[in-house]
């Protein structure tokens, strides 16, 4: 079952007040600016969104952030994932389904996957910023560290900011370029923005949601449902070889 906008309220980074005056003593008044918008976008939720498949070219086209993709940018397969950090659904996907995509179609050139923003609460929200702030090259890697560590950061309050600023830490991040992250009020909007552009346009109202070639998928999934996604012919046989060495890692592009 996907992890619906109702439940949003009571997850793990809850709105307490304790939380938030201790967030703004960390990072100050330009964090106070974002946290006071975060509070009231978390808690108007999101509308129900239209139904059916939405036009192609509107689901491909620029949204308020660059799309980071993996993947070549003419495979014949395209995955759009609408996932919020704090998801454990997403985080399911991200460490046991997603190792065997990638190896069997993303890096053999039949499927690009987008990653896109719907966090749930005001902390998936931060941990977004953190992928992003840690560059194109390192999106990818930043998710995969925060999803395989999500239990330990993923908590109430003041406990749960700390957390991830520990995750952070462990990736590279100083105490100064952590709250820089987190304070960066036009990067927040921006995800904000992605956030409602999905739930507005294309119907996004839990996650995960995946959008394979224009068709909708949601909640928990194994490798086979994507597959039966898939345009004809491009499925790799049961057993088939993961591609050579030599072939490296797909390429992370960032498109304007």
């Amino acid at each position: 079952m996907a992890k619906n906008e109702k439940s949003a309220a009571k997850a793990p980074a809850g709105e307490d007040t304790e939380a938030s005056k201790s967030w703004l003593y960390i990072v100050g008044a330009v964090a106070a600016a974002v946290l006071i918008g975060g509070i009231v976008y978390w808690q108007t939720g999101s509308k129900a969104g239209p139904s059916g498949a939405p036009d192609s070219a509107e689901l491909m086209a620029p949204g308020p952030l660059p799309d980071i993709s993996l993947g070549q940018e003419d495979a014949p397969n395209t995955i759009v994932e609408y996932a919020s950090m704090t998801c454990p659904h997403c985080a399911q996907f991200h460490q046991f389904v997603l190792p065997e995509l990638k190896t069997k179609y993303v890096d053999t050139g039949k499927v690009r996957l987008i990653f896109r923003e719907f966090p749930l609460d005001r902390l998936a929200a931060y941990a977004n910023m953190l992928a992003r702030c840690a560059g194109p090259d390192r999106f990818y890697p930043m998710l995969s560290a925060l999803f395989a560590t999500q239990s330990s950061w993923a908590l109430p309050g003041e406990e749960g900011l700390e957390q991830l600023r520990t995750v952070g830490k462990q990736a590279g991040f100083t105490t100064e370029k952590f709250d820089q992250c987190i304070s960066d009020e036009e990067l927040f909007n921006k995800i904000a923005e992605t956030r409602a552009r999905a739930n507005e346009t294309f119907g996004v109202n839990s996650t995960p949601t995946f959008f394979i070639n224009g068709e909708k998928l949601t909640g928990e999934q194994t490798l086979s449902g994507f597959e039966a996604m898939f345009v004809e012919g491009t499925v790799a046989p049961s057993g088939a070889a993961s591609p050579d060495d030599e072939q490296g890692e797909p390429e992370e592009q960032s498109n304007q």
